[in-house]
This record gives C-alpha cells, structure tokens and sequence, in this order.
C-alpha cells in the first residue's frame, strides 16, 4: 500500500535533508520506498514518520530506522529499504518511564 513517509536523517554528521516520499511496501519491521535522493547508504540511521500527513498530525508515528539497502533504479530514482529500530511516540497516557517497567 502506497502511503506518504517523511524521512530525516539522525546522525548529526550527515548532512541535514527532509524527503518526502511515498511507500512501495511496508511491513511491522520495515519500508521500502523511492526517492531522488543519491544521499541514502547501507546503516544510515534516520527518523521515519509513517504514515506521514503534515508536520503538525498528532497521529504521526516517528521511528528510529536503518537503511538496510539503496536500489539504483531507472530514471534517475533509487529505492530505500529500510528497518524499523524503535517508535519514538508514546501512546497518549503513557510516559516513556512506564513503556520502561514492562
């Protein structure tokens, strides 16, 4: 299912981007998508939210993600498949000290 992803770079020593993108297939574990961007490489880590609306969505989901591998891809595109690490949002109600004691 194709759904609207943003996706950041997490390392400070990689150069800061914002891609908006859209899914080719996503599972629990992991998206695969397609980009322009020549940037993407093998253990980059990054921040994916997924599904993404607009930047102010409380119902965006942010993860901590790996890419795993970069796809060169006719057109000038490259496809990006990437492993989700951990959420990095909190169901309303919790504190990340109680996401601790399970």
């Amino acid at each position: 299912m194709a759904r609207p992803l943003r996706v950041r770079p997490s390392d400070p020593r990689d150069p800061h981007f914002e891609d908006i993108s859209v899914s080719v297939n996503a599972s629990k574990d992991g998206i695969y998508f397609t980009t322009k961007r020549a940037s993407y490489y093998a253990g980059m880590r990054l921040f994916v939210t997924f599904p993404f609306t607009s930047a102010h969505d409380p119902m965006n989901c942010e993860y901590v993600a790996e890419v795993l591998r970069v796809d060169k891809l006719p057109k000038g595109k490259f496809g990006v498949a990437v492993n989700l690490k951990m959420t990095m949002n909190y169901p309303s109600g919790a504190s990340q000290n109680s996401n601790m004691l399970s």
